[in-house]
C-alpha cells in the first residue's frame, strides 16, 4: 500500500514572489473573493490566476494543487479577527468563541462546509483552536470533556448558520424576501389552520413572535452553555 504523501503545504518554503507577479496572499485574497461571491466550486487555480491576471504557472510556485488553496483560504478566513480576550469567565469565554465562528462563518458560507470535517492545521486555525481550548478548560478541567463541550458548541454554530443560509439561498433562488414568500403562502396555510388539523401549528403561525437571527443565535446558545454547566457540575 502505498504512503500518503506528506502535507507539505504549512512546512514547504514560500518562495519570494517574481518580478510584478502576485503574492500568495493575493492569490489567496483573490480565491477567497470568488468563493464568497460564487461557492467553492468556482474556485480553479486558472479562475484565480486569471483575475489575477497572472500565469499559472506562477500560482503552481506556491503550491501543488487546488486542495493546497482551499487550505489556504480556510486558513486566511481564520485568521481575519482578533482571537476573543479571555476573561476567566467561562461562560463568556464560550460565548465569545461562538460568536466569533459564527462572524466568520457568515462571511464566508462556503466556510462551514470545509471546518465540519478534519480539521484546519494552518497558523491561524490552530492559534484560534488554542484559544477555544483555554476558554474550555475554564469550563472542565478535564481535556476530553473540554473537547467534546467545544465540539458541541461547533455543532450548534454550524447548525445555526446552515439554518440562516438556507433561508439567503431560499431568497436568491426565488427572487422572493423572506416576508414576500410568507405573504405569498398565506392563503393555503389560512386554509390549512382554518381545516382545524395543526393546532399547535396554529398557535405557532398567530401567536408566536418571529425574533431576528441574532436573537435566535443567542436563546440557542444560552441552552447549549446551560446543558454543558449542567453536565459538568457547574
Amino acid at each position: 500500500m502505498t504512503e500518503p504523501a506528506p502535507w507539505s503545504v504549512w512546512t514547504r518554503p514560500r518562495p519570494e514572489p517574481r518580478r510584478r507577479a502576485p503574492a500568495v496572499e493575493q492569490y489567496v485574497a483573490a480565491a477567497l473573493a470568488i468563493a464568497d461571491a460564487e461557492g467553492l466550486a468556482a474556485v480553479s487555480i486558472r479562475r484565480v490566476a486569471g483575475d489575477l491576471g497572472s500565469g499559472t504557472a506562477t500560482l503552481y510556485r506556491y503550491i501543488t494543487n487546488r486542495d493546497e488553496l482551499v487550505d489556504l483560504m480556510v486558513d486566511a478566513a481564520q485568521g481575519e479577527d482578533p482571537l476573543p480576550e479571555p476573561t476567566r469567565d467561562w461562560r463568556a469565554d464560550l460565548a465569545a468563541v461562538a460568536r466569533a465562528l459564527r462572524a466568520t462563518l457568515l462571511r464566508h458560507p462556503w466556510l462551514a462546509g470545509e471546518l465540519a470535517g478534519r480539521p484546519s492545521l494552518g497558523p491561524n486555525s490552530l492559534r484560534r483552536s488554542e484559544s477555544a481550548l483555554r476558554a474550555a478548560v475554564g469550563l472542565t478541567p478535564d481535556i476530553t470533556q473540554a473537547s467534546q463541550a467545544l465540539g458541541a458548541i461547533h455543532a450548534y454554530v454550524l447548525g445555526s448558520v446552515a439554518a440562516q443560509q438556507a433561508v439567503r439561498r431560499a431568497e436568491q433562488r426565488t427572487g422572493l424576501t423572506e416576508e414576500q414568500w410568507q405573504r405569498s403562502v398565506g392563503p393555503y396555510i389560512s386554509e390549512v389552520l382554518a381545516a382545524g388539523k395543526h393546532p399547535m401549528l396554529a398557535r405557532r403561525v398567530l401567536e408566536a413572535q418571529e425574533p431576528d437571527p441574532d436573537v435566535d443565535f443567542a436563546f440557542g446558545l444560552d441552552c447549549v452553555l446551560d446543558g454543558l454547566a449542567a453536565r459538568v457540575g457547574h
